[in-house]
C-alpha cells in the first residue's frame, strides 16, 4: 500500500496550479490511476483464500473475505490514511473519458462469476467441513456485497450495455431491483422521512435493516410500474426490469445447482443475504440522520454535499471506487468515480466506511460516536436531524430543543414531515 502513498506525494507539487494555469492531461497525473485495480482484489477473494488454506493448512483462511473487509481495510484506512486532493475542473472531461477506468469496473465481472463458480467446486468437493463452507460462503458474501458496489456506478450510467452489465453484477446477490430503486428513488428522496435507504437519527442498524429492504423492494416496484404504466406494458412481464433482474437470479442459481448438486444452494443463499445486507449497511451510514429541510413550496430542497456523510480514506476508497466520495455523487450522479471530489462543507465520518460498517452492527458504539457529530453538523440544533420517529420524544429529551421558538419552529416542520412518511 505504501506505493500508492508514494504515488500521491510525488504527484503533489504539480497540482496546484493555481495561479490561472491552464491544466491539461500532461501536467497533471492522477495518483490513483493504478491503485483502482485493487477493487479487482475482490472478486479474487476465493482464490486467494483457497491458496492461504493451501498454503497454511489452516481451514480458518476460509474467512479471509470477512477478515480483509472489516479487520484489515479498518487498519489499513487508519495506517493509510486521508486524500482530500480533487483532479483540477479542467481535467475532468479528459478524466470521464479515459475508458481504462471504465475497463477497472466491468473487469470486476467475470472475475466474480469465475470465483462464484470456483466457490461452487469448492462446496461441492466433499473436501470442505461445513465450517469451511460457512467461511467461503461469507467470503462469497464479500464479493457479492461490494459487486452491487460495482453495479452502483455502472447503473448510475446512461449506456444500455453499463446498465446491463450492472444486472448482471447484482444477480449474485439476488438485489436486481437495487438498480431501479437506487437510481430513481433513492437520488430522488434521499436524506428524508421518506427513504427507505436513508437512516435516521435514534434508528439503529438492525431497525432500519428489516426497514430498508423492506422499503427498497415496495418503492422500487411502484417505480417500475409507472414506467411500465406510461409504456402501457404489463406489469409482471420480461419488460419489467426488476423480473428480468431477479430471472438472471433465479437462472444462475438453477444452473449452478444443476450443475453442482443441491449442497451449493443453501451457501448460495447465505451469500446473497449477507451480500446485500454489507450493502445495506453501507446504505446505514451514508445518510445517517442527515435531513433536507423542506422549501417553502412544501418540497424537499436539493441535495447538496452536507446531505451526505463522506469519508476521505484512501484504502477503502480504492477499493470502493471513490463510493465514499458519496457527497459529491449524490449533487452530481452522473459523475464518474475517479473524478468524484471531496467537498469541504460535506459532514465527515470519523474513519472508512469499513470501519464504520463494524461500528454500526454495535448500536451503543454507533451511537456513542455518532449522535454527537451529527449534532455538531446541526449546531446542537436536533430538530433539524431525520429522528425516528418511535424515539421522537426521547431524542428531544435528551439532547433537548434548546434553540427556543426557532427550534419549535424546525420541530414543527419535521414533524409535518413524519407525519406524511407515515402516510405514504
Amino acid at each position: 500500500m505504501s506505493s500508492v502513498a508514494g504515488a500521491h506525494d510525488d504527484g503533489h507539487h504539480h497540482h496546484h496550479h493555481d495561479d490561472g494555469v491552464e491544466l491539461t492531461p500532461a501536467t497533471w497525473t492522477d495518483g490513483k490511476r493504478y491503485a483502482w485495480l485493487l477493487g479487482l482484489l475482490v472478486p479474487t477473494l476465493p482464490f486467494i483464500a483457497f491458496g492461504l488454506v493451501q498454503a497454511t493448512g489452516l481451514g480458518f483462511f476460509w474467512f479471509f473475505g470477512p477478515v480483509l473487509v472489516f479487520m484489515i481495510f479498518p487498519a489499513l484506512d487508519l495506517l493509510v490514511g486521508m486524500d482530500a486532493e480533487n483532479p483540477p475542473d479542467s481535467v475532468i472531461k479528459w478524466l470521464e473519458q479515459d475508458r481504462y477506468y471504465r475497463w477497472c469496473t466491468y473487469a470486476y465481472i467475470p472475475v466474480q462469476y469465475a470465483g462464484l463458480v470456483f466457490a461452487c467446486v469448492l462446496w461441492s468437493s466433499g473436501d470442505l467441513t461445513t465450517i469451511d463452507s460457512i467461511g467461503l460462503a461469507l467470503t462469497m458474501a464479500m464479493v457479492s456485497g461490494i459487486a452491487i458496489n460495482t453495479a452502483h456506478e455502472l447503473g448510475h450510467k446512461r449506456a444500455s450495455l453499463e446498465r446491463w452489465l450492472s444486472k448482471v453484477a447484482l444477480a449474485q446477490s439476488g438485489y436486481g431491483h437495487f438498480f431501479i430503486e437506487h437510481n430513481r428513488g433513492h437520488h430522488v428522496r434521499v436524506a428524508t422521512p421518506e427513504d427507505p435507504a436513508s437512516s435516521r437519527l435514534g434508528e439503529s442498524f438492525w431497525a432500519f435493516l428489516p426497514r430498508t429492504v423492506k422499503g427498497s423492494l415496495t418503492s422500487s416496484w411502484e417505480l417500475e410500474c409507472v414506467r411500465l404504466d406510461r409504456l402501457g406494458a404489463r406489469h409482471v412481464s420480461l419488460k419489467n426490469d426488476i423480473v428480468n433482474a431477479w430471472l438472471m437470479t433465479v437462472v444462475l442459481f438453477a444452473v449452478l445447482t444443476a450443475i453442482f448438486g443441491w449442497v451449493v444452494l443453501p451457501y448460495l443463499i447465505v451469500q446473497a443475504v449477507l451480500g446485500f445486507s454489507l450493502l445495506e449497511v453501507v446504505n446505514y451510514l451514508e445518510h445517517y440522520g442527515l435531513r433536507r429541510d423542506r422549501r417553502e413550496d412544501g418540497r424537499y430542497e436539493r441535495t447538496r454535499p452536507e446531505h451526505s456523510w463522506n469519508s476521505n480514506n484512501v484504502a477503502s476508497n480504492v477499493l470502493l471506487y471513490h463510493l465514499q466520495r458519496h457527497s459529491d455523487h449524490h449533487a452530481n450522479p452522473m459523475r464518474r468515480y475517479q473524478a468524484l471530489r471531496h467537498m469541504d462543507d460535506a459532514p465527515q465520518l470519523p474513519t472508512g466506511y469499513a470501519g464504520m460498517i463494524v461500528l454500526a452492527t454495535v448500536p451503543p458504539a454507533w451511537r456513542r460516536v455518532m449522535d454527537k457529530r451529527l449534532l455538531d453538523h446541526y449546531g446542537g440544533d436536533v430538530t433539524r436531524a431525520n429522528i425516528q420517529p418511535r424515539k421522537r420524544d426521547k431524542i428531544l429529551k435528551r439532547y433537548g430543543g434548546g434553540g427556543g421558538a426557532a427550534a419549535g419552529g424546525g420541530g414543527a416542520t419535521a414533524a409535518g414531515g413524519v407525519a406524511t412518511a407515515g402516510g405514504a
